[in-house]
C-alpha cells in the first residue's frame, strides 16, 4: 500500500491491520516515508484514534524497528525490570529506585531520557556526575547489569529508531499529546529493553506532562492495556504532581538530595513514599515479593541497611564515575556561585503552586532545555522548595533557595518563583499522593 493510501485509510476512520502498520513503520525507519507523510499520519491518528489492536501493532512495530535487548545468555538469577515516569518537576525517583530494585534481586537496565520543556530528565541528572558514561556499548551495559544489578543509561540510536523519528515530527506538529502515539512511544523502548515487568508512574497535576487527571488516567490505562497485549506485565500508579517532588529541582542538586537519602539522611516524605510504592508494586508483579506489603518491606530494608547505596556506588563506578561519590559528593558535583533565598511578600502558608512555572524557572536558570541541542548547566536550580501547607514569610521560611550562575539569572528565577506560589491564611485540603492503581 502506498503511504498516502495508508494515511487516507486512517484519515477516513478505517482500522489498520498489523501488516499495514508494520510496513508504514518500516518506511519511517528507512526514510521511504517522508516527514510530511509521517506528520499526516500523526495528525490522522490525533483526530481518528486507534483501537487496542492497532495500538499493540504500532507499539510492536516501533519496538522491532531497531535492536531488541536479550538477556537469556547472561543467565541472570532474577527478573529484568524497569520503571517509567511521565515526568515532573523534581522527579528524582529513578536515582533511588534503580539501585534499590537491584538490591532486592531485580536487574534494571533503565533506559532514561533527557529533560525537555519544564520537566527534568533522569539522564541529565546522571550526567552531572563527572565521567559517568550514559551511553555505554552493549557489552559494558550487559556486564554492569549482571555484576551490579542496575545501569541507568540513555537510549542508543539503534533502540526504536522509528519512535525517535516520529517523536521529532510530532514535537513540531502539535501531536505529542496523542494518547495512541504516546503509548507506543513509551512502550516501544521499554519492550526493546527485554523486560519481564514494568511499573509506570503517571503524573497528574500542575507540574505534570498531562495535568488533567482524566487525561493522565487515560494514558495510564492505555499503557497498561497495550503493555499486557504486547506481553509485558505492567502496573501503573497515578501520582500527584501539584508540588515539587522532594526538596530540589535541578540536576546536581537532585543528585545531592538522593545521595543524602541513600546514605541514611531524612527523605522528604512524598518522595520516599512514591519511590517505595513503585518498588513494592514492581517487586510483587515479578514475584520477587509475595505481595505488595512484602515488597514494601524489602524496599525499606534495602534503604535502611545500605544495600541500595552500595548498588548505586558500584553502578556509578562501573560506568566511569568516581568511586567515592557517595562519600564526597561536593568534591565532584558542580555548585552554583549564587545561592539566594526567595521569600514571599507576606506571612502565611503555601496554598497553591504552579509547579510547571517552577520547572520553567529551572530551565530559565540554564538547568533545562527548550530544544534538544541546548547545553545544560548542572549546578543551577532550586533547593529547599516549600510544599503545600508550609508556613512561609518575609523573615521566615523561604519559598525556595535559588542556585544561579549570575545575579541576573537569580533575579529572573526569583520573580518566577514568587509568581508560581500562592500564599494564603489557610492551608489547602490535602489530596492523595497516590490516587489510583491500574493493572493486574
Amino acid at each position: 500500500m502506498l503511504p498516502q493510501e495508508f494515511i487516507r485509510k486512517k484519515r477516513d476512520g478505517a482500522r489498520l491491520d498489523a501488516a499495514e502498520i508494520d510496513t508504514f513503520v518500516r518506511g519511517i525507519t528507512d526514510g521511504s516515508v517522508t516527514e510530511g507523510q509521517a506528520a499526516a499520519f500523526a495528525m490522522a491518528v490525533f483526530f481518528r484514534g486507534m483501537d487496542l489492536d492497532e495500538r499493540v501493532a504500532l507499539t510492536l512495530a516501533m519496538k522491532n524497528s531497531g535492536s531488541v535487548m536479550r538477556w537469556d545468555h547472561l543467565s541472570l538469577p532474577g527478573p529484568v525490570v524497569d520503571k517509567h515516569s511521565t515526568g515532573g518537576v523534581g522527579d528524582k525517583v529513578s536515582l533511588i529506585l534503580a539501585p534499590a530494585l537491584a538490591a532486592c534481586g531485580g536487574f534494571v537496565p533503565m533506559v532514561s531520557g533527557r529533560g525537555l520543556g519544564h520537566t527534568g530528565g533522569t539522564l541529565d541528572k546522571f550526567e552531572s556526575i563527572p565521567g559517568y558514561r550514559a551511553k555505554p556499548d552493549r557489552a559494558t551495559l550487559e556486564r554492569v547489569v549482571k555484576e551490579v544489578g542496575c545501569a541507568v543509561i540513555g537510549a542508543t540510536d539503534d533502540i526504536a529508531p522509528a519512535d525517535r523519528r516520529l517523536y521529532a515530527i510530532r514535537d513540531v506538529t502539535a501531536t505529542v499529546e496523542t494518547i495512541d502515539l504516546l503509548t507506543s512511544s513509551i512502550l516501544s523502548k521499554k519492550l526493546a529493553a527485554g523486560l519481564d515487568g514494568l511499573v509506570m508512574d503517571v503524573k497528574f497535576g500542575s507540574g505534570a506532562f498531562l495535568p488533567p487527571y482524566d487525561k493522565a488516567r487515560e494514558l495510564a490505562q492505555s499503557i497498561v492495556t497495550v503493555a499486557e497485549g504486547a506481553g509485558l506485565p505492567t502496573v501503573a500508579l497515578m501520582t500527584d504532581m501539584n508540588e515539587v517532588l522532594g526538596l530540589t529541582a535541578g540536576n546536581a542538586l537532585e543528585m545531592r538530595e538522593c545521595i543524602d537519602i541513600l546514605r541514611g539522611g531524612k527523605a522528604e516524605p512524598r518522595l520516599y513514599e512514591v519511590t517505595a510504592a513503585l518498588a513494592a508494586e514492581l517487586l510483587a508483579l515479578v514475584k520477587l515479593a509475595p505481595d505488595v506489603a512484602a515488597g514494601r518491606a524489602m524496599f525499606d530494608r534495602a534503604m535502611a541497611n545500605g544495600q541500595a547505596a552500595e548498588r548505586f556506588a558500584r553502578m556509578v563506578q562501573a560506568l566511569g564515575g568516581p568511586a567515592d561519590l557517595l562519600e564526597h559528593p561536593d568534591r565532584y558535583l558542580d555548585a552554583a556561585p549564587i545561592v539566594r533565598p526567595v521569600h514571599p511578600e507576606r506571612d502565611g502558608v503555601v496554598a497553591a503552586i504552579d509547579v510547571r512555572a517552577t520547572g520553567i524557572a529551572v530551565v530559565a536558570l540554564g538547568g533545562g532545555r527548550t530544544k534538544t541541542t541546548d547545553p545544560i548547566d548542572f549546578a543551577v536550580g532550586l533547593a529547599d522548595v516549600a510544599g503545600l501547607g508550609a508556613s512561609v514569610g518575609p523573615a521566615g521560611r523561604p519559598l525556595a533557595i535559588v542556585h544561579a550562575r549570575s545575579e541576573a539569572q537569580a533575579d529572573a528565577a526569583a520573580a518566577l518563583i514568587r509568581q508560581a506560589f500562592t500564599v494564603a491564611d489557610t492551608a489547602p485540603a490535602a489530596g492523595p499522593l497516590i490516587a489510583e492503581r491500574l493493572g493486574r
